[in-house]
């Protein structure tokens, strides 16, 4: 395993995250341990998850992804080496029954949502909490084109980052990030903790993939120069470039053959797009999902690539793209095919 820094904080984690929204929906807990148990043998000892999961949300499962963390975590002595990372909810009318609806990024909600993840969790702090999107109304899950609503603003970000801050003094966060953000949201919440003595964030987690690089346009810029590093959420665009999806039929089980409401990675030229990276990696003798991984673990503004994985065999080969380093013609043709059909499921 490689592992990398998170942000300026001096703790080192493992280049490969596991990723758990899977556990409670897909995936049951003894096979959420099992992936856990696998994990920590491989070198991880970075694990992110969020009091949102499982995935798909819904009311009846809410929370049961984190349980399931903390009854392994419950069983374990070494929870001082491990990195835990979880979220916290914003304002969002798809999930009502979050907190009766109310949820917000202030005070009361974001102190609420804590205790909860510590008590699923078994502990009684949190390496890494994230926001899990912005309050206001921006460009975040897919969505292209700002237009400005200012009304639709909710909860300052001073006020979150305040929040956020006393927790840290308390010792129940040791260090906080942000996600599904823009350069915007990068630079407000690091201006106001340079100007406040406020913490600063040490990490933003955005979708990256061969199918969505918009993290580069402003983003990349700010993890370098900022270390604000890159946690990768969705590196295989929700399993679409392993190339499984490419056959006639949907593979029984997949994720995308029981949600179809996941649509984000099946567009006309998302589709000619991951047959295009397929058939490279095919050209190149390479297992298409390594490939993949391989690429996003390459990037230098990453800190971590958090894979997801329903099954025991896929889990071991994708962990095992760490290993993997792609060939510079490779990188070369992939550019090739990124300028000729660019960002395709941003």
């Amino acid at each position: 395993m490689k592992y990398k820094e998170l942000g300026r904080t001096g703790i080192q984690v493992s280049q490969i995250c596991l990723g758990s929204m899977t556990w409670g929906e897909q995936n049951t807990e003894a096979e959420g341990h099992g992936q856990l148990d696998y994990a920590i043998e491989q070198g991880i000892n970075f694990i992110d998850t969020a009091e949102l999961y499982p995935v798909p949300p819904r009311a009846e499962t809410q929370g049961r992804t984190e349980a399931i963390l903390g009854g392994w975590l419950g069983q374990r002595r070494d929870r001082d080496k491990l990195v835990i990372a979880t979220k916290v909810c914003a304002a969002a009318d798809w999930v009502p029954y979050l907190r009766n609806g109310k949820h917000r990024l202030n005070k009361i909600n974001i102190e609420a949502a804590l205790h909860d993840s510590l008590r699923r969790l078994q502990t009684d702090y949190i390496d890494l909490y994230q926001v899990h999107w912005p309050e206001r109304d921006t460009n975040y899950f897919g969505k292209l084109g700002y237009y400005h609503v200012p009304e639709k603003d909710g909860v300052p970000i001073a006020e979150t980052l305040a929040v956020l801050g006393d927790l840290v003094k308390a010792g129940k966060i040791r260090h906080i990030g942000i996600s599904n953000e823009t350069p915007w949201g990068i630079a407000e919440y690091l201006r106001l903790a340079a100007r406040e003595g406020l913490p600063r964030i040490v990490s933003i987690q955005n979708p990256y993939n061969l199918l969505n690089r918009t993290f580069e346009i402003g983003c990349a810029e700010f993890a370098h120069r900022e270390a604000v590093g890159l946690l990768a959420y969705s590196p295989l665009g929700f399993g679409t470039l392993t190339g499984k999806y490419l056959v006639k039929g949907r593979p029984a089980g997949a994720r995308l053959t029981l949600f179809t409401r996941f649509t984000r990675y099946t567009n006309e030229q998302g589709i000619a797009s991951t047959r295009a990276y397929v058939d490279l990696a095919r050209a190149y003798g390479l297992d298409p999902a390594q490939m993949a991984l391989a690429f996003v673990n390459s990037r230098p503004f990453l800190t971590s690539t958090i894979i997801g994985a329903t099954t025991m065999e896929q889990l071991r080969n994708n962990i095992a793209s760490i290993e993997l380093e792609l060939p510079k013609e490779l990188l070369r043709a992939i550019e090739e095919q990124h300028i000729r059909q660019p960002n395709p499921c941003p």
